[in-house]
């Protein structure tokens, strides 16, 4: 049983910097990816960034790209998603999440942690 625990939500100012954790157990993950997600209220949930756990290749949705970075630490089977210039609308939900490299489904999901921004 895969079980993603994420952490180091909380509240920040505009322009302030948060590290989101996302602890991963339960199997090894090479061959899989893990990405990041998040939902603010109202809207549908959306892809924010991933990484693949072997080769570390990332990817990250337009609207981070340049504030946001991705990285992992294999011997902790943790993923981290450093947040940089935030801004009142990254305010959301934030989701860690699991997919198998040669899927595009990811089918394992962490509880969430909540990042607001105030202005």
């Amino acid at each position: 049983q895969v079980t993603l625990v994420e952490s180091g939500g909380g509240l920040v100012q505009a322009g302030g910097s948060l590290r989101l954790s996302c602890a991963a157990s339960g199997r090894t993950f090479s061959g899989y990816a893990m990405g990041w997600f998040r939902q603010a209220p109202g809207k549908e949930r959306e892809f924010v960034a991933a990484i693949t756990w072997t080769t570390g290749s990332t990817e990250y949705t337009d609207s981070v790209k340049g504030r946001f970075t991705i990285s992992r630490d294999n011997a902790k089977n943790t993923v981290y998603l450093q947040m940089n210039s935030l801004k009142p609308e990254d305010t959301a939900v934030y989701y860690c999440a699991v997919r198998a490299i040669w899927s595009m489904k990811y089918v394992y999901w962490g509880q969430g942690t909540q990042v607001t921004v105030s202005s």
